[in-house]
């Protein structure tokens, strides 16, 4: 699966991926405004075989395919163990 991911400029770490380039509707509009204007990061193809450095691939590939986006906090985040 294609996806696209982009980083926040509020929260340093925290990164988008989405299913759709630009596709920042997807995102629920308070978890929106609360990143910022994204910035784009880098174009990637998932595989379940592949390695992400902070994230389990087949988490991210399901959050994509339900609900089109996947939201990565760094390690050390509160609201990352609160959820979002």
């Amino acid at each position: 699966m294609q996806c696209w991911i982009y980083k926040s400029p509020r929260r340093p770490g925290t990164y988008v991926y989405l299913r759709q380039r630009d596709a920042f509707a997807l995102l629920p509009a308070a978890l929106a405004g609360s990143l910022g204007m994204l910035e784009f990061v880098l174009e990637l193809t998932l595989t379940p075989q592949r390695t992400l450095a902070r994230a389990d691939v087949r988490v991210v590939l399901a959050n994509l395919e339900q609900a089109g986006f996947h939201l990565q906090f760094p390690p050390d985040d509160p609201v990352a163990a609160r959820g979002y």
